[in-house]
């Protein structure tokens, strides 16, 4: 059996606390065994055996570390993970992994030549809500698919409090490249590269000075189009997820419950961990060629991102490819980086 990952995380706000330490904890493939905390130590209130560190230069220079994951701001992670790479460690980035091609290529050759890996932590795959869509999808029932809508929606009229995520002078700020890398990558895993694409940006709320909606418009040589968007001032969401083909069409909420049950305390092995309400199925619309049409209701499968940290394990441990690849990596960013 393989030795588990000897594990760090950069910080330990909402993402290290949620996202990152539950799964890390869980996993037995991993030991989640250091933390960067400048100020306020609280890691080891709920893992006692961590190392917590003062700086990031600190944890990298552990020399039982062979993964570091990069929970920092947005404008931190390729400068972080040049650093993580150098001191010979994988790295897990959140999202966006970069905020342009370049930075991702430099990122991939700094790899290549350390013999170390760059993953990207695209937890959304992992949703209950996507799993269900990718179900449908690949079971055919729509027919050939003619128009897709993916939304990532929230009301939130006020400016963040970190000021970072609002000047449009640090790379990675904005809306597009906050909740665009999530619906962005789960568009590009389903369908692929597009042929064109098209994005639009706005800013709406009083004093914003960075996008709080975008728009983008995928467009495939199928004739499929796609349509991703994203709003901040969306009081009443609409479904998330709506798929039309020429045999039928499908609609869902975003409706994953990993994150709120993880900030009430549930363990990601829990038995009813990600697990929707009933009421959150998706509608699955068919109009068979006879007859009446048919509405039947799709129960969405458990979301866990136990699954991405599996696929780490995978990769690390045994060589397996990564789920999500570099190119894709490289087709979102040149989405992003698109200014019109």
């Amino acid at each position: 059996m393989s030795s588990p990952i000897q594990t760090g995380l950069l910080a330990y706000g909402m993402s290290g606390r949620l996202f990152h330490a539950p799964f890390l904890h869980a996993h037995s493939g991993f030991r989640l065994n250091a933390v960067v905390e400048r100020s306020r130590k609280q890691a080891a209130g709920q893992y006692p055996a961590i190392s917590s560190y003062d700086s990031v230069a600190g944890l990298l220079a552990d020399p039982q570390l062979e993964l570091v994951v990069i929970n920092t701001p947005n404008d931190t992670h390729v400068a972080l993970a040049r650093q993580a790479l150098q001191a010979g460690k994988h790295v897990l980035i959140e999202k966006p992994v970069a905020t342009t091609v370049a930075e991702l290529d430099e990122l991939l050759a700094l790899a290549a030549a350390q013999n170390r890996q760059v993953l990207a932590y695209q937890n959304r795959r992992w949703d209950s809500d996507f799993q269900l869509v990718r179900q449908v999808v690949e079971s055919g029932q729509l027919g050939q698919l003619t128009e897709v809508q993916f939304r990532f929606d929230r009301y939130k009229a006020a400016l963040n409090t970190k000021t970072f995520k609002e000047d449009p002078a640090v790379p990675g700020s904005g809306l597009s490249f906050d909740l665009g890398p999530h619906v962005l990558d789960q568009a590009l895993s389903l369908f692929g590269r597009p042929e064109h694409s098209r994005v639009t940006r706005a800013s709406h709320r009083p004093g914003s000075r960075v996008d709080d909606y975008f728009h983008v418009h995928l467009q495939y040589g199928s004739g499929l189009n796609v349509f991703v968007t994203s709003s901040l001032l969306t009081a009443a969401p609409v479904p998330a997820y709506v798929l039309h083909g020429t045999r039928g069409s499908f609609q869902k909420s975003r409706a994953d419950v990993q994150e709120t049950q993880l900030d009430q305390g549930l363990p990601p092995t829990a038995p009813e961990f990600g697990r929707e309400p009933a009421t959150e199925a998706g509608t699955l619309t068919l109009v068979p060629e006879l007859g009446q049409t048919l509405v039947t209701r799709w129960p969405a499968p458990a979301g866990s991102y136990l699954g991405l940290f599996e696929a780490v394990y995978q990769t690390l441990r045994h060589g397996q490819p990564y789920p999500v690849r570099a190119e894709e990596l490289r087709w979102q960013l040149e989405i992003l980086e698109a200014r019109c």
